[in-house]
């Protein structure tokens, strides 16, 4: 089990027809975007904007969308076989659809932390320096060095693993882990991270951890996190997204979503009626 770790300094490089759009200029818009599995339909006219710099929550019962929808924001959702997507998904005005578009780029630019770690199959130093040596990072191995522990530092970790970089990732808590894909993709200096339900399979502790991390990096990056706990996304949300049968139903600033609901759906969800 992960102990809590004392938060570090950072020094690193709304649904337009069913909620209010976002007060300062969205990182992210989501333009009418359809999702489909096969035949089936996952998304429907999805019209959103994502706040800069804030963390947004997507919620919603189960089957509703949110992962979907998650992942259509880096293009990951096209490494699924059958999908199909339309519509427009646009960060910082520029269409990540468009044709000419590097998705590679893309997954750079807004990075993904999946519900269940993964790291690589190599140490805890190659594991954070992995993606900075593909990009071609930085010019010499002193440079890595200190880009490593700047990372493993942001995430929490480094005073737990200062005397192990060498060691497999595989050797670290399933928590540990989990901070160490933080790190990893935080190495590649995203614009936006993305967790879709990323401390699901942690323990409470863990996940407190995690939680912390995320409202530290609120202050540099944009956030959007997939939860199916209401009592997570009370914790963490400035911006909420509630999501129904592949719809959104409701958007708006997390106090004013939480406290005067304005659809009746999301106030049912509220309420624990599903």
């Amino acid at each position: 089990m992960d102990t809590p770790s004392q938060s570090n300094n950072l020094d690193v490089p709304t649904a337009k027809a069913r909620g209010p759009a976002v007060k300062s200029d969205p990182h992210v818009e989501v333009r009418d975007l359809n999702a489909y599995y096969g035949k089936v339909q996952a998304l429907t006219n999805i019209n959103l904007e994502i706040p800069k710099r804030q963390v947004t929550v997507i919620m919603g019962p189960s089957g509703c969308g949110k992962s979907t929808l998650l992942k259509t924001l880096n293009r990951f959702l096209e490494l699924t076989d059958g999908t199909k997507i339309t519509g427009q998904v646009l960060v910082d005005g520029q269409d990540i659809y468009a044709k000419g578009v590097d998705e590679t780029e893309v997954r750079k630019r807004v990075g993904l932390l999946a519900q269940r770690p993964s790291p690589l199959p190599m140490s805890i130093y190659d594991n954070v320096a992995y993606g900075m040596h593909v990009h071609r990072m930085k010019r010499s191995r002193k440079d890595y060095k200190e880009a490593v522990r700047h990372y493993l530092e942001i995430a929490g970790l480094w005073e737990e693993v200062r005397g192990r970089m060498h060691d497999p990732a595989t050797s670290l808590s399933i928590g540990q882990q989990q901070r160490l894909c933080l790190a990893r993709g935080l190495a590649v200096e995203p614009e936006i991270i993305l967790g879709d339900e990323p401390t699901s399979a942690l323990d409470p502790i863990s996940s407190l951890n995690i939680e912390s991390r995320l409202l530290d990096l609120k202050r540099v990056y944009t956030t959007v996190i997939v939860t199916h706990t209401l009592r997570q996304a009370k914790r963490l949300a400035d911006y909420v997204i509630y999501m129904y049968l592949g719809e959104v139903i409701e958007a708006g600033p997390a106090h004013e979503v939480f406290s005067h609901p304005q659809h009746e759906r999301t106030k049912a969800y509220l309420e624990g009626q599903f």
